[in-house]
């Protein structure tokens, strides 16, 4: 076992950067048009899809604040993970269809048939800081595991994260961004997988844990750490709003080659999530016995790491948790940039313009919102870093994410809400929340995430609702509504003269080789710097590894 770094381990990390950027390089030539770049061209496989969607939400973050609320408060962090579950699965039902049918290459560039260009613009301006000030708290929390886990400074963590990250994403779009995130989904797996059980063999087997717990560690709530039923609840809608509406996953659902595959792309992730929750975060109720005296808890997940993995491993779980931030940050980024391109500067230009020059610009604004990422994140840094990262996150979503949401919700549900009401109530909301928080100087309950949330959610709907009954759709807007929502009422799109297309498979061998890199790398970084005694276990999850790609290049022979 060791303490700290290897040479093995820092070649693992090299060696798996490497392998990212050469996916990105490797796609680099083979975006031809913005629908590729930022759609896929419809041809994504649910399977690839629902993998790449699990990533993108879940990052290095849910690694650093859950790790770390498991540590502090218990079960509470568990069953606020297990929200996701049916969160994912109840918007695959209600929305995966409904978003393929609606969006090409920006996930707001339906809002213009079904609102107006006015709402269209009003959406993208103030659905950007959020998504920005989200991947910001993410940047941070792969700071911290980088930074923890290979002794950097923190600055030259995020730095150093923020250009690897904006380069694959730059060079390969969202075929890249897909591809990348399986392959770190299996090297996340692999590097995990095991953790559990060597951080409960350390602690001196599970019921030297269960003993070690304090009574309240198995309460599913926490009110004395602020986290009583009702922020449960708050939670769940916030998840399931995200999930929804996210530009990176609603993204995921329009980007498949069909309506059912779609819905497979969000009941895979919920499925994902029952799973592995479990075995990611379980390893901080062990720390409890072996590490009982953390001073800074958000590094208890690479302490716990540092502590157990063996030779190679160490770099692994370092390289995976990185990978699952890359996914993440690179989702959205391409996401965000998608709607710079279309809804913002495409729509500013009166001319027609090239797929060509729109693919330079959306490679551009990508280069531009992974800058503004990582310069909120470094002020972050400068402001003592970002407090409780899991209410923080919780606070920027409930002040922002229900006005923008409901509306593009609600607008593909039912036509009885207006343009006005919906602009009404986006900007009542936004106000609301804005005033709350304010305000929340003087009352703090008033800057909770639980009341943020509800009170936005509840003025956002009330001022819809009665703005569309005072000023509905007259004349040519209701004409236009109603030829909007005919999309959704025959089950085949080729119904529509549209012709359906298959998945793409043409990636299998990417997916194989990039796999097979990442275990050679571990095998040979543990033999080469004669690690093999101590990194016997890596070495075993390397040809793994290595089985897992040759059945991945074995299925993409019998789909030639």
């Amino acid at each position: 076992m060791t303490n700290g770094l290897a040479v093995a381990d820092y070649a693992i990390i090299a060696g798996f950067f490497a392998v990212m950027l050469g996916i990105g390089f490797y796609f680099s030539g083979r975006m031809k048009s913005m629908s590729q770049f930022f759609g896929g061209g419809k041809q994504v496989p649910w399977w690839l899809g629902g993998v790449s969607f699990f990533m993108v939400s879940f990052s290095a973050l849910a690694f650093v604040m859950h790790s770390e609320m498991v540590y502090k408060y218990g079960m509470v962090s568990l069953v606020l993970s297990w929200l996701a579950v049916p969160a994912a699965a109840l918007s695959a039902y209600l929305f995966a269809r409904r978003w393929r049918r609606v969006a090409e290459t920006s996930p707001i560039e339906y809002i213009e048939v079904r609102y107006g260009s006015g709402m269209r613009q009003g959406l993208a301006w103030v659905g950007l800081p959020t998504r920005l000030l989200d991947d910001s708290l993410k940047l941070f929390a792969i700071g911290t595991v980088v930074s923890a886990g290979l002794g950097f400074p923190f600055e030259t963590a995020i730095i150093l994260c923020a250009v690897i990250i904006l380069c694959y994403t730059f060079m390969g779009g969202l075929w890249a961004a897909l591809v990348a995130d399986f392959v770190q989904f299996a090297v996340l797996v692999a590097a995990v997988i095991v953790l559990p059980f060597l951080s409960f063999s350390r602690a001196g087997g599970v019921r030297n844990v269960l003993n070690a717990m304090p009574e309240s560690f198995f309460n599913p709530t926490c009110p004395d750490a602020g986290y009583p039923f009702v922020y449960l609840l708050c939670y769940f809608v916030l998840l399931f709003l995200n999930y929804s509406t996210s530009w990176a996953l609603a993204q995921r659902y329009y980007s498949s080659e069909n309506d059912r595959s779609a819905r497979k792309v969000g009941y895979l992730v919920a499925v994902l999530y029952l799973i592995g929750t479990s075995i990611f975060y379980l390893p901080a109720f062990a720390a409890l016995v072996f590490l009982p005296d953390i001073a800074n808890t958000k590094d208890v997940y690479p302490l716990i790491c540092r502590t157990v993995l063996p030779v190679g491993m160490l770099g692994m779980v370092i390289a995976a948790m990185f990978s699952a931030t890359m996914s993440t940050l690179a989702g959205d980024y391409n996401a965000v940039s998608s709607v710079l391109t279309n809804d913002l500067y495409k729509r500013l230009h009166k001319r027609d313009l090239s797929e060509k020059h729109l693919l330079v610009v959306g490679r551009i604004n990508t280069v531009i919102v992974g800058l503004i990422v990582l310069g909120i994140t470094l002020v972050m840094r400068t402001l003592q870093g970002s407090g409780d990262l899991f209410n923080t996150m919780a606070k920027v979503f409930g002040l922002f994410l229900p006005p923008v949401a409901i509306p593009m919700l609600l607008g593909m549900l039912t036509p009885r809400i207006s343009a006005r009401g919906a602009q009404a109530g986006l900007f009542a909301g936004i106000i609301a929340g804005l005033a709350a928080f304010v305000l929340g100087a003087w009352h703090p309950v008033l800057r909770r995430a639980e009341f943020l949330t509800f009170w936005t959610a509840g003025v956002t709907l009330l001022v819809m609702t009665v703005v569309s009954a005072r000023m509905p759709d007259t004349g040519e807007r209701r004409e236009q509504v109603l030829i909007f929502f005919k999309r959704f009422e025959k089950d085949d799109p080729g119904a529509d003269g549209v012709e359906k297309k298959s998945a793409d498979t043409s990636f299998l061998p990417i997916i194989a080789a990039g796999i097979a890199a990442v275990g050679v790398i571990l095998i040979a970084a543990v033999v080469l710097t004669g690690g093999l005694a101590e990194g016997f276990l890596s070495v075993c999850i390397g040809v793994a590894l290595l089985a897992v790609a040759a059945g991945f290049w074995i299925a993409a022979r019998k789909l030639r």
